[in-house]
């Protein structure tokens, strides 16, 4: 049976970080990935300055394939049902556009570790030593290998994750987000910046952006509604009010499952024994659905906490559990209210934007935003993330009791 440090599952961007993170360090480090590598990813591709900032200090300068066109954003714009528009650009300037299909693998292989594609994760057991992590390459046999530890970077539905929690995912709310991708006829929104919705009739997340020549119209809902009826709503709304006309939908949409809560209500799911779960799989989403940066920053924090563990001969999911802390208060206080009203959680200026339009318009988008937000209280998270926001206010942090 071969042995080697650590297996990571998953070719994401918190793979490549947690590998760079390991390689560096002298740690034998397989990445193990279920699909042919480069693969494609769903994904807008805007990544914030927080995580464009971790490449360039990471990985180097992007070359131009890891870049969709235009190659750059300058901000967020948000849209309201008043018809008030927010244009907020990002601080320090602008951002690149990432083509996931190849940055993913360009940052892959700038890490320096052992990569096997079309290789699927079928169990793991964790015998306290060590993980014994059952692989299959495609077309080909069963084989075992012995880890020291484990990072499932394998994302929001993470097979990981299922094998350590299996009633899990019957436990949350899942959302369906999906995207088209048009011909555009006309369409005044600026292409500098991503726009979202905060709209309670077009779902629990809307956007729309410009990518290579061609308009995404992207649309989130609880699962189990029609995707095609919910975009067609959305593309009917954004020509109406927008001014926005574009072609039929070209054939190649895309969607995933997605689980906004766990960063919401502090309910992160970081593994356990030699066992670590970082990215989206332990529930890392910024504001706005931008899961990139807190990806790379997560998976960089797993693997040094491997690293910190071995060389204070410490438990690893103690470990990891004490150092990812900077990463939950940075994602978590985007949704808290209180840090919203009274802080700097995000990366462009909520609040100056907020208060440079009229009074009358003010208080249209404060409305705007509690209407959207009465979407998810059949989730009962309101609670939630009010005892959230007062933990972090009384006592400076999240509480622990609440992570996985």
């Amino acid at each position: 049976m071969r042995s080697v440090d650590v297996i990571i599952v998953g070719a994401s961007l918190a793979a490549a970080a947690a590998a760079k993170r390991l390689v560096d360090a002298g740690l034998e480090t397989l990445i193990v990935e279920k699909l042919e590598l480069p693969r494609h990813k769903i994904c807008s591709g805007i990544l914030s300055p927080r995580g464009y900032r971790f490449l360039i200090e990471n990985f180097g300068p992007l070359p131009a394939q890891t870049l969709h066109e235009p190659t750059s954003c300058r901000g967020v714009t948000f849209h309201f049902p008043s018809m008030v528009s927010m244009p907020m650009d990002f601080f320090g300037g602008t951002t690149p556009h990432l083509h996931r299909k190849y940055s993913d693998h360009w940052a892959i292989q700038r890490s320096g570790a052992e990569v096997q594609d079309q290789t699927s994760l079928l169990s793991l057991e964790d015998h306290g030593s060590h993980v014994e992590v059952t692989i299959r390459k495609k077309g080909g046999e069963t084989t075992t290998v012995r880890a020291r530890y484990v990072i499932g970077a394998d994302g929001p539905s993470s097979v990981v994750r299922k094998t350590l929690y299996p009633e899990y995912n019957k436990k949350i709310p899942w959302f369906f987000v999906g995207q088209k991708f048009h011909e555009i006829i006309d369409c005044p929104l600026d292409e500098e910046y991503f726009h979202f919705w905060f709209h309670p009739k077009l779902g629990h997340y809307t956007w729309s952006h410009a990518r290579d020549g061609r308009q995404i119209v992207g649309v989130g809902y609880k699962r189990g509604d029609n995707f095609q009826r919910r975009h067609e709503y959305v593309k009917s709304y954004l020509e109406d009010k927008h001014g926005v006309k574009l072609k039929p939908a070209d054939p190649d949409h895309e969607g995933c499952a997605e689980n906004f809560g766990p960063s919401l209500i502090n309910r992160y799911v970081l593994g356990k024994g030699n066992v670590l779960l970082t990215g989206q799989g332990a529930g890392f989403l910024n504001m706005i659905g931008e899961g990139m940066s807190c990806a790379l920053h997560s998976g960089a924090i797993s693997g040094e906490s491997i690293i910190e563990a071995i060389s204070r001969n410490k438990p690893v999911e103690d470990t990891y559990k004490r150092m990812i802390v900077s990463e939950i208060h940075h994602t978590t206080d985007q949704w808290n209210p209180l840090m919203i009203a009274f802080g700097r959680p995000h990366e462009a200026d909520f609040p100056a934007a907020l208060m440079a339009l009229s009074l009358p318009d003010r208080i249209k988008v404060i409305k705007d935003i509690w209407n959207f937000l009465l979407l998810y209280k059949e989730f009962k998270w309101g609670r939630q993330i009010a005892r959230a926001s007062l933990e972090r206010l009384f006592q400076g942090t999240y509480s622990s009791q609440r992570w996985w």
